[in-house]
């Protein structure tokens, strides 16, 4: 019997991963299927198990990493502590939440890092942020994150000025701003006072250079698209589902 696996959030259309896992099943030769799950409401997920019981892995992707975790049975330590879950395993009917999203924004982000990229803004305050402040936190990378939400623990937009912006030469997008179709977006920065000492990193990963991304190259900053970072957390997941 075919090995099922799946990716539950919405809207999935653009997701990258049927395309991904497909590829690898048939480049392998893995007899195993991959299936795009559009689940509006997290409340859901019990009734897709339900119809689909031959399903061993699922990833979660926006708007339901943190949503999910009341659904799992049991959660991977770093999972745990980040407070976010992308990747599910499933054995024997228990569910397992696991972050490999931080597995691919570290090993992505460290080769970029110079000495002097010693904190870091972070846009956005979901489930993707989530796992980047851990991140930082284990690279000892300061940090502060922004967000659209008024939170007395967070910035926001307007905030962000000539001279925050030299504080903090890291700037990492978690927010979907600027994805496909809505490539015309970007978060709202003075991207006028970026410069080369800047590293911009956006976790957009299609188009592959974002308005975010154009405005930093533009200023000579360095910048990085999500697109590693997403094949390195598949990757990640794919050695869960296949570990006994």
């Amino acid at each position: 019997m075919a090995e099922a696996y799946g990716i539950i959030g919405f809207p999935v259309a653009q997701s990258f991963s049927p395309a991904f896992f497909r590829e690898r099943f048939a480049r392998e030769g893995i007899d195993a299927t991959y299936t795009a799950f559009s689940l509006e409401q997290v409340t859901a997920l019990p009734a897709l198990l339900d119809a689909h019981p031959d399903l061993q892995g699922l990833n979660v992707t926006i708007p339901h990493k943190t949503t999910v975790i009341p659904y799992l049975d049991d959660l991977d330590p770093a999972a745990a502590a980040i407070g976010a879950v992308n990747c599910i395993a499933i054995r024997h009917g228990r569910l397992k939440g696991y972050n490999t999203d931080a597995t691919g924004f570290e090993e992505s982000l460290k080769p970029l890092l110079r000495p002097h990229h010693n904190r870091a803004l972070v846009l956005g305050s979901g489930g993707a942020s989530k796992a980047v402040c851990y991140v930082l936190k284990k690279l000892g990378i300061d940090f502060c994150i922004v967000s659209r939400k008024p939170d007395p623990h967070m910035l926001a937009y307007h905030d962000i000025n000539e001279t925050l912006l030299t504080r903090y030469p890291v700037i990492i997008n978690t927010t979907p701003l600027g994805m496909s179709p809505d490539t015309d977006r970007c978060p709202e920065l003075p991207y006028q006072h970026l410069t080369p000492v800047h590293l911009l990193y956006d976790l957009v990963y299609n188009p592959e250079e974002t308005k975010f991304l154009m405005f930093g190259r533009r200023r000579g900053a360095a910048i990085k698209n999500g697109m590693e970072m997403l094949h390195l957390q598949a990757e990640a997941a794919w050695r869960i589902w296949q570990s006994p």
